[in-house]
């Protein structure tokens, strides 16, 4: 198993992690009758995304011996109604580094084809934009 949630009541739930018992909050947005005291289960999936990204581009960096240290990511989230879905994601990196062309283009294409990205449905628009020191 990979993880267990709960549902503590007035729309929140509880996940925990089974093979660390790390935990967090989820909480329905203040647009869907919740509290927005938390991230919604739907900001847990576009943070997965940059997340995602970030991780396997470390995995590749330090195959390569780049120290990537200080990465951050922005994350944008948009809803559409309809069905209710997420309708697109905008993810901005920004390094604190400025490798050479070619290992920028190879830990970029990491990125555009991480696990989370690959598994998000094509409907959803994603905007990566990398922004190099």
């Amino acid at each position: 198993m990979t993880a267990s949630v709960v549902y503590l009541g007035d729309l929140r739930t509880e996940c925990e992690h089974s093979a660390s018992g790390n935990r967090f909050i989820t909480d329905a947005p203040i647009d869907n009758n919740g509290k927005g005291e938390a991230f919604s289960p739907t900001d847990t999936v576009a943070t997965a995304l940059a997340s995602c990204m970030i991780t396997v581009m470390g995995i590749k960096a330090a195959q390569m011996q780049v120290d990537m240290v200080g990465t951050r990511a922005s994350v944008t989230k948009h809803m559409a109604a309809n069905p209710r879905r997420i309708s697109r994601i905008e993810v901005t990196l920004d390094f604190s580094i400025n490798p050479d062309e070619k290992t920028k283009t190879i830990l970029e294409h990491t990125a555009r084809t991480c696990p989370v990205l690959m598994s998000l449905h094509p409907e959803v628009e994603k905007e990566i934009i990398f922004h190099w020191r």
